[in-house]
């Protein structure tokens, strides 16, 4: 298949994430999950090590650029499921969190293969190269906005 496409502009780039992010939505609603618990959830997960709340927080505002209130809010979410448990100073996913977690990757897999299968490889690393300078420079240019003013 192919398809004559606009050329990329931040309007193609948000109707691709929000047409592939639907898919995934639709199949963390049937296990009571929302994207941002999702997210919070694959980053207690896939640490290298036991991460704060803080610092999961953090990680959480970082991929989603979301406020810390909903970053918490979802982390509470996950423990009241007894998704993430807390140990001491930190919070860490439970046997049930991880096998959430791997139950929606494996029904989001097939979804995922179909959307992404045929796309030339070629393709998807110049696309990826030109995501990841976007990614670069929206985050420079939140970091910018969002810095405090000297003397604030």
């Amino acid at each position: 298949m192919t398809t004559t496409a606009a050329p990329a502009d931040a309007r193609v780039l948000g109707l691709a994430h929000y047409a592939a992010r639907g898919v995934l939505e639709h199949v963390l609603a049937r296990h009571g999950v929302t994207f941002t618990q999702q997210v919070a959830l694959r980053t207690a997960v896939t640490a290298e090590g036991p991460l704060t709340p803080d610092a999961l927080v953090a990680r959480i505002g970082a991929t989603l650029k979301t406020a810390p209130a909903d970053a918490h809010a979802a982390l509470d979410a996950l423990r009241a499921r007894e998704l993430l448990l807390a140990d001491g100073p930190h919070l860490l996913p439970t046997e049930a969190g991880s096998a959430l977690l791997a139950t929606v990757t494996a029904e989001a897999a097939p979804l995922s293969a179909r959307i992404w299968g045929d796309i030339p490889a070629d393709d998807l690393a110049a696309a990826g190269r030109v995501l990841a300078l976007v990614t670069e420079r929206a985050d420079r240019e939140l970091a910018a906005l969002t810095a405090p003013i000297a003397g604030d």
